[in-house]
């Protein structure tokens, strides 16, 4: 849901039609965009709105909630001092959102350090491959049903 005092905020007016919620909380602009549009979102404000850097891209975990994971994306429009925050709901099947490195190069390492330790995998990612783990580890710790005691080697 989108609170009417926001209608008139230009980021949301560009997303309006990608966006299915938006909150103002400490000066901060947080924009619900659903999964399948977050490539077009990222563009948007990319091009249109002139936030040229992708500061970070990270997951949430919400077990046992569904959609369990929440991808979240931070933004900067330099030239402007201003910042923004894009998330999106996967699901925990499929685990997938399509990769934000068609829009920002700089996804590229924030989506693998993602996929290693929270498992969500960016479909059309040029190499999803573990930045963090050993490449033969099993699991994604970061995971909350992920087991913390006991050996798992």
């Amino acid at each position: 849901m989108i609170p009417e005092n926001l209608l008139d905020n230009p980021v949301v007016a560009a997303l309006k039609d990608l966006a299915t919620a938006a909150k103002l909380e400490f000066d901060e602009l947080t924009v619900e965009i659903a999964p399948g549009s977050i490539v077009e979102a990222l563009r948007r404000v990319k091009k249109d709105l002139q936030f040229e850097r992708l500061t970070s891209v990270t997951g949430v975990d919400r077990y046992p909630a569904e959609p369990r994971f929440e991808i979240v994306y931070h933004l900067q429009a330099i030239a402007k001092k201003q910042r923004l925050r894009l998330k999106a709901r996967v699901a925990s099947d499929p685990c997938e959102i399509e990769s934000a490195t068609s829009v920002y190069r700089s996804a590229n390492w924030y989506e693998r350090e993602t996929f290693d330790l929270f498992g969500v995998r960016f479909a059309g990612h040029p190499d999803l491959t573990r930045i963090v783990m050993p490449d033969d580890w099993e699991g994604h710790p970061l995971r909350k049903d992920y087991p913390v005691t006991g050996t798992r080697y």
